[in-house]
């Protein structure tokens, strides 16, 4: 276990894994993504969260002891097309990524909401999504 908290923290202090990086310079907008899927169920996912709006889930390459997503069921394939209507959903993500943190004990030492966009913000999955960090300490700047 220590191994993997260690692997965690050397890669948070030289910033994103490479093949993350990779990933969003190959990553485009369009179509169906992987976490279309895992909202249908086709996927299987350790859900944290759901109600009618968002959906809250383990990440599976986690870059923190505790690294949960939290995406709208509205597929927004990124936040700078997201549109003047969606300013509710855009809070709403944001209140559930705080009571989340709050569940999993993340508030009393403090956390990290991360959001990416674009290729140049590594953004990987073009389905929006609000990355919350924590269980360690968190470096700056961040990459």
């Amino acid at each position: 276990m220590e191994a993997t908290c260690q692997c965690h923290k050397n890669k948070a202090e030289t910033g994103m894994m490479a093949g993350e990086v990779e990933l969003a310079k190959s990553a485009a907008p369009g179509g169906d993504t992987i976490f279309g899927k895992i909202l249908r169920k086709e996927i299987p996912a350790k859900f944290v969260y759901e109600d009618d709006e968002c959906a809250a889930f383990h990440d599976v390459n986690p870059q923190a002891p505790t690294h949960i997503l939290v995406i709208p069921r509205k597929p927004i394939p990124q936040l700078s097309q997201a549109e003047d209507g969606d300013e509710q959903l855009l809070g709403h993500l944001l209140t559930t990524a705080r009571k989340i943190a709050a569940q999993e004990g993340l508030d009393k030492s403090g956390f990290r909401l991360v959001i990416n966009d674009g290729k140049n913000g590594a953004q990987s999955v073009y389905h929006l999504h609000v990355h919350i960090l924590g269980g360690r300490q968190m470096h700056w700047p961040p990459g």
